[in-house]
């Protein structure tokens, strides 16, 4: 069998990030916003009543970002993954002040996941791949690799058939895309 590099995004793919940051601030100043299709894209709109400031916060804090939780099947699937000889890396942006926070939470839940291959960027289509599973689109755009969009709220409304994406609602879907298309 053919081995790939499969390279895959951590908030809101391997976590819920999203969910997550809602229920910090939900909790925090008191309130009861829905989480239901939040995103990183409009979370401002979904807080109306705090600042930027306020609803950006968590994301700077250690005590949120070592907390997340895990998306149901993910450890499951990437184990799959290594074990089935394929290369993983983890390609995801982060705030630098928390950055290490991601690493210690990535050990924890994905213990067969290697810190070398964690890479923290904004331009992921400057990683040699063969596989990117991202829930933003504009990581996918441009990337010479598979494009795998996983559903999100900040992706509703995109046709990722029409632009050369395969939109997925598991990892073990996207693991089922690739092996369709890759290793077929």
């Amino acid at each position: 069998m053919k081995k790939l590099h499969i390279m895959i995004d951590c908030d809101d793919v391997l976590n819920n990030l999203s969910e997550d940051w809602v229920a910090w601030l939900n909790a925090r100043h008191g309130l009861n916003v829905d989480a239901q299709g939040v995103s990183y894209k409009n979370i401002y709109q979904a807080f109306p009543m705090l600042t930027q400031e306020e609803v950006k916060f968590p994301l700077s804090q250690e005590s949120f970002s070592g907390k997340w939780t895990v998306k149901p099947g993910s450890a499951e699937a990437l184990r799959q993954i290594v074990d089935d000889g394929h290369e993983i890396s983890i390609v995801t942006a982060h705030n630098n002040k928390t950055c290490w926070t991601k690493f210690v939470w990535l050990e924890q839940h994905f213990p067969f996941i290697h810190r070398d291959d964690v890479m923290i960027t904004t331009k992921k289509q400057k990683i040699i791949g063969d596989v990117l599973v991202d829930d933003h689109v504009h990581n996918l755009e441009g990337g010479d690799y598979l494009k795998i969009l996983f559903d999100h709220p900040n992706n509703h409304g995109h046709d990722a058939q029409a632009n050369g994406m395969f939109r997925v609602y598991t990892l073990t879907q996207a693991y089922e895309v690739i092996k369709k298309e890759l290793l077929s």
